[in-house]
């Protein structure tokens, strides 16, 4: 195990990994410093491989497990908010839309609220919770065996079910993209629900904010080209900008609205 530089790098880390992420404002009124002095503490952990750094702070590194769902709702939430209204405003009323398992896919499910005469249909228990007691849709759940991490619904059960369906839109989610446009998750069961989603729908949006260009999981979904719309905070990449074009993907910069100093702080 790769060993903190100094003390102070210890108690960062404990912090990261008891709250999925540590901010530069946090850190430096917890220990009475600079943000400057915080900027370079992570700089050196997020080199040394022991985080990863996001904007307005860093997470903790790890390639085959993913954060705690908590954290993972409070990770780049101004963004995911924004993403979702520019989602949203690809669907239209009077269609269905099939939601999957992911915190970005749960806002998009907040900003359908206004929606009329919906039917969604959906494998993430939270997207029911967000969306019942709202008239003018129909809410269908899968069956499946029920993911005590996230209330998420996987296996087979809930793959047949999503087969009897053709929507008009899905939206998806995902860990990481890679930077030659490769799609990755870190549980197999929910990347083949995350597939069978994308046969299933005519339009497929990927929601993701610009953190997963900088994340790495182990296990592949899709490839970007294999979506209709990919909406996220930041512009990518040329690379993956190119190949979006090359493949007739819908790519959708959402506005940044953020007045949150955490959201916009770069470290650079």
């Amino acid at each position: 195990m790769i060993e903190p530089i100094i003390p102070r790098h210890t108690d960062i880390l404990a912090m990261a990994r008891a709250s999925g992420r540590v901010t530069v404002d946090g850190l430096a009124n917890n220990f009475n410093v600079t943000p400057q002095t915080i900027r370079k503490d992570l700089k050196e952990l997020c080199d040394r491989g022991l985080l990863n750094r996001v904007h307005g702070g860093a997470v903790i590194a790890s390639a085959i497990t993913n954060y705690r769902y908590e954290s993972r709702r409070h990770l780049a939430r101004s963004a995911k908010k924004t993403i979702a209204t520019s989602a949203a405003e690809l669907i239209p009323n009077s269609c269905s839309v099939m939601i999957s398992i992911g915190t970005s896919a749960e806002q998009v499910a907040m900003a359908l609220r206004d929606h009329d005469d919906l039917m969604v249909i959906t494998n993430n228990i939270h997207v029911i919770n967000i969306l019942s007691g709202f008239t003018g849709r129909d809410i269908v759940i899968t069956g499946g065996v029920v993911r005590h991490a996230d209330s998420g619904v996987v296996g087979e059960a809930a793959i047949d079910f999503i087969r009897q369906f053709k929507v008009d839109y899905a939206v998806i989610g995902t860990s990481a993209i890679d930077s030659d446009g490769t799609l990755f998750d870190f549980d197999y069961r929910e990347v083949t629900i995350s597939r069978t989603i994308m046969e299933c729908a005519r339009h497929t949006i990927l929601v993701a904010d610009a953190s997963k260009f900088e994340r790495t999981a182990p296990v592949r979904v899709a490839h970007i080209s294999g979506v209709d719309s990919f909406i996220t905070d930041k512009p990518p990449s040329e690379e993956l900008q190119d190949l979006m074009q090359e493949n007739n993907v819908n790519l959708v910069i959402a506005p940044d609205d953020s007045v949150s100093s955490e959201e916009n702080d770069n470290m650079d």
